[in-house]
């Protein structure tokens, strides 16, 4: 028998649950009518992409 060390009051992994400390913010509010924004991260530049089934696209 295989036990596990998963307490039954943690999350599951990859669960879809943001920290109750991370800061939210919503796609449209990022995407203010559009439908692509570049995002700066240190030096590098990369294009989130809103396509036309309301999936999101993040390229480098």
């Amino acid at each position: 028998m295989k036990h596990s060390n998963i307490k039954s009051d943690d999350p599951p992994p990859n669960s879809d649950a943001a920290p109750q400390d991370a800061h939210v913010v919503s796609s449209e509010e990022l995407f203010a009518s559009r439908r692509e924004i570049i995002i700066l991260h240190g030096s590098e530049r990369y294009r989130l992409r809103l396509t036309s089934n309301d999936k999101l696209i993040l390229t480098k």
